[in-house]
């Protein structure tokens, strides 16, 4: 018994370290692709930036400038980007 509990330790070790976050980052990844919709703006993993216009099943459409639209696996998008809310700057007197 005491010859296994490094090896259990060892494999329990690498299920926190290792297995754990990888799951969780799929699950986050899974979440963003099913969460894009027509008019969000992407990025794709090749670093290409555009609106999403068109969605299937397994690809989407992004137009990446006006009248260029390409086709993309759903899988390849990382991230979305939200919209900025701009804060209205601050009154200041002039002379202050």
């Amino acid at each position: 018994m005491e010859q296994l509990l490094p090896f259990v330790l060892l494999i329990a070790v690498f299920y926190f370290i290792l297995i754990r976050p990888q799951q969780r980052r799929q699950k986050q990844h899974q979440q963003l692709v099913q969460s894009v919709g027509v008019g969000d703006e992407i990025v794709t993993i090749g670093g290409l930036f555009g609106r999403v216009r068109s969605v299937e099943d397994t690809a989407i459409h992004i137009e990446v400038e006006d009248g260029t639209v390409m086709k993309f696996a759903k899988h390849a998008i990382a991230r979305k980007i939200e919209p900025e809310v701009s804060e209205p700057e601050p009154d200041v007197p002039e002379g202050a």
